[in-house]
């Protein structure tokens, strides 16, 4: 894998979700972008157990369990300013068994899922994020393959960005920050992506109509 951008794209004014998903594929499409297939993100929250915090009033952490469908064998668990664990698909088993520690959050699933696109040594997914059956937002995942290094493409990660997101264009990730020059890695992208569902969740904004 190469380096990677991960971002909310708003939704255009006077449209649904799915109708500003169109208008982004198009704008791909007609740049010559070729579908790719089907991606698929998710990630559900865990709390620490009340048994495990004690009588001091302290406060619980979060931990995040999260998928991604271009690494079907792998699981990641992530802690929000914190590490991030890349095991096998069993850790899912091993929460169950760990539910005296951590306990799974009532309703917290969310996830994104839409289209892969290629585009020259880019690829992109557009895909739509929604919580139990509503729409909540947009996602959109740029990566440029042929480089490992952030400080390296990123000139050119937002040159692209910028051709079809205009405006809305994000700045550098913050978990590029100190790693700027390190290796990048698939758990950098699932740090953008708690990152991403995480300000989504804390949107107070109106369901729109569940898409699948």
């Amino acid at each position: 894998m190469g380096v990677t951008c991960v971002s909310q794209m708003p939704v255009a004014e006077g449209k649904s979700v799915q109708q500003t998903v169109e208008l982004l594929t198009r704008k791909l499409e007609i740049l010559g972008a070729e579908k790719q297939g089907t991606f698929c993100v998710d990630c559900e929250t865990y709390h620490t157990a009340a048994s495990t915090l004690g009588s001091q009033g302290q406060a619980g952490k979060l931990m995040y369990v999260m998928h991604n469908s271009e690494y079907p064998l792998s699981c990641f668990a992530l802690f929000e300013n914190g590490p991030c664990l890349i095991a096998d698909t069993n850790f899912d088993v091993l929460m169950v068994k760990l539910k005296g520690f951590f306990q799974s959050a009532k309703a917290s699933k969310i996830e994104t899922r839409g289209t892969r696109y290629q585009y020259c040594d880019f690829l992109v997914k557009v895909g739509t994020v929604t919580m139990g059956p509503s729409a909540r937002g947009i996602s959109v995942e740029v990566e440029y393959g042929p480089c490992v290094v952030a400080s390296d493409c990123w000139s050119l990660l937002l040159e692209f960005l910028q051709s079809f997101l205009g405006s809305h264009t994000p700045g550098a990730p913050a978990v590029f920050g100190n790693r700027h020059d390190v290796v990048y890695g698939p758990a950098d992208t699932m740090v953008q992506y708690m990152e991403l569902f995480n300000k989504i969740r804390k949107q107070q904004q109106v369901p729109v109509a569940g898409i699948r």
